[in-house]
């Protein structure tokens, strides 16, 4: 009988079998030392990959017995007709998972984002790419599903004391993220199946009553003689709300300038800067693999490093094995880059940022003053990065070899950012702001290239600047109605307010978030319904 068995097996398992049904059953068989045919459902809970050593194997949590599994994604959205009562201020996942939350409850919402839909902002991206046009509006940060929807789609989070992840993970797989999700211990989705998902969510909630409207900038909040705020103010226009959800992404710049401007007290918060550091995928499968590189039940190899420089952290950041660098500028004059890989990841390349912690001590010691220092100093080093590419996209670019040595490189390796590279010294790049980035780095890379032998090749390329890591600033709020301190009604969410820092621990910030705004907004009684 089912009863009879432990709920959940851990086993490690040779490549091959983790993948092949009849010999999973009979290594569970025989570790419970019973014949197949007795055992009830097997299902894998948990996969990941076990390479210490020199055998890769990989690490399964089965469950023996596992009852009929119960529908995805929790409650569903409930129909919200009526004038939205809440407006949210952009459309990533702290947004979108917002209003998603709020529709469980039946809160009525208009959602805002100032960039485009997914399909029109995929062409804004293509002439990003091709024709080094900075659409400041729809590009890589902005738009719908806003900066994961083009960046991996990565789900793996420690964030589990934040929320319930699994929740998260189910309501992305029921929009048609893929099943595999659900059991992958470092999940993604990719760039090429995101939008759709992100897609499939909105016409859900566009089913259901709640609103959407895109090329919609937000340029301040409206408020009453009480200074409680009652809407938002777009160019030329008002619209008023009961509360307004600001879930505007690590990028708005604009939106803790109008807070600033209107006497909002703003927080400067620490954060991390470097470069992309990109190498042969094929090499970073020798380095972790050794000789099962190249076996086909082996993804592409994945890495995270970590170290310090003194007092500062240096660590590899957002890790893209079998991506692509693309190029994440906001802003006319600066240059930015990121990482992102398809569902497959079956680019050439590896790629993952290599950062350098900084604090707002170092950033004001160097004349970067005021709650937006932090803002002021990645601009610097964009706009550093901008001119040493050659006032274009195409970015500055030095080989690691000659990074650890000093000096600048003549010629660099073929790179999948498609604008290209210009080989220079990146270390004059990133000293632009006076904050010993280059010392730190160099340092730390040293370090790394100790933990994991070969990483600091001749066939590595430093790409700079990687500066949008997380938000400089934060929006203080109330840590019990989680309201903007001085602002009441206005909810600051993810990673623009300082309070996420990826998809799964924004879009868990931003159902915090509307729990707390339906507690406000809906009877105790009807919640509890809702909720139901």
């Amino acid at each position: 009988m089912p009863d009879m068995y432990p709920k959940r097996i851990d086993l490690t398992v040779d490549l091959d079998a983790a993948h092949d049904a009849t010999a999973l059953r009979s290594l569970v068989a025989k570790k419970l030392g019973v014949a197949p045919s007795e055992l009830p459902e097997v299902v894998v809970r948990k996969r990941s990959i076990d390479a210490r050593g020199r055998k890769v194997r990989f690490a399964l949590n089965v469950e023996v017995g596992a009852p009929p599994d119960a529908p995805m994604g929790g409650a569903l959205p409930r129909e919200t007709n009526g004038t939205p009562r809440v407006i949210v201020v952009g459309d990533g996942p702290a947004g979108l998972f917002c209003a998603y939350e709020l529709a469980r409850a039946g809160v009525s919402s208009l959602v805002l984002d100032r960039g485009k839909k997914v399909q029109p902002r995929r062409r804004d991206l293509k002439a990003l790419n091709q024709d080094g046009v900075i659409p400041e509006d729809s590009n890589y940060c902005f738009g719908e599903g806003g900066a994961g929807t083009y960046s991996d789609g990565k789900l793996y989070t420690r964030a589990d004391k934040r929320g319930d992840v699994r929740d998260v993970i189910e309501t992305l797989a029921l929009h048609g993220a893929p099943s595999r999700i659900l059991v992958d211990a470092r999940p993604h989705i990719g760039s090429n199946l995101l939008p759709k998902v992100i897609t499939a969510m909105r016409e859900r909630l566009e089913a259901v009553g709640v609103q959407f409207r895109f090329e919609a900038r937000v340029t301040g909040v409206s408020r009453d003689p009480s200074g409680r705020v009652r809407g938002v103010h777009l160019e030329g226009e008002e619209i008023g709300a009961d509360a307004v959800v600001l879930a505007t992404g690590h990028s708005a710049r604009d939106v803790w300038r109008f807070l600033d401007d209107a006497g909002v007290r703003l927080e400067p918060k620490p954060f991390a800067l470097g470069v992309r550091i990109e190498h042969p995928q094929p090499l970073i499968n020798r380095i972790q693999y050794g000789r099962h590189a190249g076996h086909p039940k082996l993804p592409a190899a994945y890495y995270k490093l970590t170290t310090h420089a003194g007092d500062r952290a240096v660590f590899s950041f957002c890790m893209c094995p079998g991506g692509w660098i693309v190029p994440a500028s906001t802003e006319a004059g600066g240059l930015v880059v990121n990482g992102m890989s398809l569902k497959r990841r079956d680019s050439p390349y590896a790629n993952s940022g290599l950062v350098v912690s900084i604090e707002p001590e170092r950033w004001q010691a160097a004349g970067f003053d005021g709650p937006l220092g932090g803002v002021a100093l990645q601009r610097r080093i964009e706009e550093a990065a901008f001119v040493a590419g050659g006032s274009s996209l195409v970015a500055p670019a030095t080989r690691v070899t000659d990074f650890l040595a000093g000096r600048g490189s003549s010629t660099v390796p073929a790179s999948s950012y498609i604008p290209g590279l210009n080989a220079t010294d990146v270390s004059d790049v990133l000293d632009a702001a006076d904050v010993g980035l280059s010392a730190a780095l160099r340092e730390g890379l040293a370090q790394l290239g100790k933990k994991m032998p070969g990483y600091t090749t001749e066939e590595a390329v430093l790409v700079g600047v990687e500066s949008r890591t997380s938000a400089p600033v934060r929006v203080p709020r109330d840590p019990e109605t989680l309201e903007c301190v001085g602002l009441p009604a206005l909810y600051p969410t993810g990673e623009g307010a300082g309070y996420a820092g990826g998809i799964v621990s924004a879009a868990l910030d931003g159902i915090r978030v509307a729990r707390e705004v339906t507690r406000r907004l809906v009877p105790a009684g009807k919640i509890s319904q809702a909720s139901a």
